[in-house]
C-alpha cells in the first residue's frame, strides 16, 4: 500500500470511529467524495459535500453522493443551527481564507465538528526550514512551494491556542507519528505529522 493510501486509510478509519451511524454528515471540501462514500458504506450515514472543484463535485456524483459545488460558507449559511450531526474538515482548514470563521459557522450548522490538518511544525518541517532555509519537502509536505497548499499553514499548538481563545470545546483528539499510522502521545507538536480533533461550543 502506498504512503498515499496509508494516510487516507488511518484519517477515514478515526473519523469513522468518530462518527455515528445515519447521522448527518456535511464534508466541506469533500474532494472526489472518498471519505463520504467510506462513512455511507460503513456508518450507513446520509451524507452532503461540498467542494469549489467541478470535477471533483462530478466524481462525488458518480459515486451516487449529494455534493454541491460552492463556497462552503454560504452553503452553511442556509442552513437552521445544529441542521447536520457532523460537519467535517478534512485536510481542507489550512486552504481556506478565513478558517476560524467558517469552522464558527460549521459549529453552528453542527452539533459537532471535526478537523484534521497537517501539523506544520513537525520536526522534520522544522529541520527543512532551519537547515535548508526552505520550504519543507518531506513525507508530510511532498510538494514544492510552486504546485502545492497549504495556504495557511496551522501546528497542533496554534490550533489547541485557536480553541482556547475561541472557547471551543475540544472533545477528543488524535495525533498520529510521522508514519502516519501510530499514535503520538508523546509532545505531538513537535512529533506528529498529523493531527485530528472532534469539536462542539
Amino acid at each position: 500500500m502506498s504512503l498515499h493510501a496509508i494516510k487516507r486509510t488511518v484519517d477515514m478509519q478515526i473519523i469513522a470511529e468518530w462518527v455515528e451511524p445515519r447521522s448527518r454528515v456535511l464534508d466541506l471540501g469533500c474532494g472526489r467524495g472518498v471519505l463520504l462514500e467510506y462513512l455511507k458504506q460503513t456508518k450507513d450515514v446520509f451524507p452532503v459535500g461540498v467542494d469549489l472543484d467541478f470535477d471533483k463535485i462530478s466524481a462525488c456524483v458518480r459515486r451516487g453522493l449529494t455534493a454541491y459545488q460552492g463556497d462552503m460558507t454560504a452553503f452553511m449559511q442556509s442552513f437552521p443551527a445544529a441542521h447536520f450531526d457532523r460537519v467535517i474538515f478534512s485536510r481542507t482548514l489550512e486552504e481556506l481564507s478565513s478558517p476560524g470563521a467558517v469552522i464558527s459557522e460549521a459549529l453552528r450548522v453542527g452539533r459537532a465538528v471535526t478537523v484534521g490538518f497537517v501539523n506544520h511544525a513537525y520536526w522534520k518541517n522544522r529541520a527543512d526550514i532551519f537547515l535548508r532555509g526552505r520550504k519543507p519537502l518531506n513525507p508530510v509536505y511532498t510538494t514544492e512551494w510552486f504546485e502545492s497548499r497549504p495556504t495557511n499553514p496551522v501546528s497542533i499548538a496554534d490550533f489547541e491556542h485557536f480553541c482556547a481563545t475561541e472557547k471551543i470545546r475540544i472533545t477528543r483528539r488524535a495525533h498520529l507519528s510521522g508514519d502516519w499510522k501510530t499514535s503520538c502521545a508523546f509532545a505531538p507538536n513537535l512529533l506528529a505529522g498529523y493531527a485530528l480533533y472532534d469539536l462542539t461550543r
